[in-house]
């Protein structure tokens, strides 16, 4: 580790920053396209768009838990050098350097309403709840572990894959009280800070 140590975001925050943004572009894009009667129909595009919602959460929300573990697992503990990155900076961080692809998911779901109404913004905010449920089941592993899992911030931004990308090494842990967000990367209320 170099003298400064190391910058380090929470993984259950990173995983926790695309749902919100899912979530809301999906819906907007379901709601504008229930208004497009498509080339199936609203009716089939209504049971659709539901069946790629389960799928969409099911997928997001199961994907690469094994990767999740076993990194969990072998976390180190963090080096008193390390620097332990704010929670609105980390989801700051994520929607920026993802901006781009949450917009052409949104543009794609609106144009999929022209052949499938609703379908496409119903999968993409199935993707936001799966994100979601990965958060909340890695605060109940943290719980569980009574350790926060900690990823270094250099290694977010390379080739992609998020905190369970091939760059990503290990993980850190920390004490459960460490940072600013709870166990699966909400915000802590005023009441545990106290």
């Amino acid at each position: 580790m170099s003298r400064g140590g190391q910058g380090l975001a929470r993984v259950a925050v990173v995983v926790r920053a695309g749902a919100a943004p899912m979530w809301w572009l999906g819906v907007v894009a379901a709601g504008i396209g229930i208004l497009v009667p498509g080339l199936t129909g609203r009716r089939i595009g209504v049971l659709a768009g539901a069946a790629l919602f389960i799928v969409g959460t099911a997928v997001v929300a199961w994907g690469r838990r094994k990767r999740y573990v076993a990194l969990a697992q072998s976390a180190a503990r963090a080096g008193k050098h390390d620097v332990l990155q704010d929670r609105h900076v980390t989801v700051r961080n994520w929607r920026r350097g993802h901006r781009w692809w949450l917009l052409l998911a949104f543009l794609a779901a609106l144009g999929s309403a022209f052949a499938v109404p609703v379908a496409g913004g119903l999968l993409l905010a199935g993707c936001g709840v799966g994100l979601w449920l990965k958060a909340a089941w890695l605060g109940r592993r943290e719980r569980a572990g009574d350790a926060l899992l900690w990823v270094r911030v250099d290694w977010l931004g390379r080739n992609g894959g998020g905190p369970v990308g091939k760059t990503v090494k290990a993980y850190r842990s920390t004490g459960i009280a460490a940072g600013d967000a709870a166990p699966g990367g909400a915000r802590r209320r005023a009441a545990a800070l106290a």
